[in-house]
């Protein structure tokens, strides 16, 4: 083989490698960035409490959201999962010995939208501490408050 003839297969292959290593290089980085973009969890515990989804169907979103605008001002959040569990948190204008009328108030309308199922209304504080959790009954349409 001639010097030339082997100079250019040294040099092609010294190109390839290269170009290998820098797509690998730079692809790969994109493509992990992408993936954790596509593949990130619906909740991460680093998520502040205001950036939760207000529900986990659009039945249930758009549910949560009319909670909190039909409340004029006495819920301040609201979520829906499951579309049979409902969380509210609850401003500082509701007074405690309101508290209970309003999970009432909350389970009938959630049965409404939600029917032929036992529904749960989780009712928190402003500090978003529990404070009473409400249970309907489709068989026997009681509620229960724990």
């Amino acid at each position: 083989m001639s010097l030339l003839q082997q100079s250019r297969k040294i040099l092609a292959a010294c190109v390839l490698i290269l170009v290998l290593t820098l797509t690998t290089a730079c692809g790969g980085g994109t493509a992990t960035q992408a993936d954790r973009t596509v593949n990130s969890p619906v909740v991460n515990r680093d998520v502040a409490y205001g950036q939760l989804e207000r529900g986990d169907s659009p039945a249930a979103q758009s549910f949560g959201d009319w909670v909190v605008q039909a409340s004029k001002g006495l819920i301040t959040d609201a979520f829906v999962r499951d579309n049979n569990k409902l969380g509210v948190v609850i401003s500082s204008k509701v007074p405690p010995s309101d508290v209970r009328a309003l999970a009432k108030s909350l389970v009938e309308g959630f049965h409404k939208n939600f029917p032929n199922q036992d529904l749960t209304v989780l009712v928190y504080a402003p500090d978003k501490k529990l404070i009473l959790t409400t249970q309907y009954d489709v068989q026997t349409k009681q509620v229960q408050y724990t």
